[in-house]
């Protein structure tokens, strides 16, 4: 994903109430049982995650919006061969 896309969601999840960032891990990286007061947004934008929320493992899709709510115990995992780029926010969801 080009700098111009990264900010345009940046941006949309801006106006929904919504402040980030991005996320730069190498292969074999681990956030482990993390829980937010907020709610979370995260989008991969290069590589491979894994996420675990709440004992349910995914890999979501370049591009594929995830929406973490808050209080929810989640795991984000590099398991690809390469850098894993995302994008992530906190704020509330509807």
């Amino acid at each position: 994903m080009d700098t111009t896309t990264r900010d345009e969601v940046l941006k949309r999840w801006r106006a929904r109430g919504f402040h980030g960032g991005l996320w730069t891990d190498p292969p074999g990286r681990v956030w482990e049982d993390f829980v937010h007061d907020d709610d979370e947004l995260l989008m991969v934008l290069e590589g491979e995650l894994e996420l675990t929320l709440a004992g349910k493992t995914l890999v979501p899709r370049i591009g594929e919006e995830i929406e973490i709510p808050a209080g929810v115990v989640h795991t984000v995992r590099n398991r690809g061969a390469t850098t894993a780029r995302w994008l992530y926010a906190y704020g509330r969801l509807g």
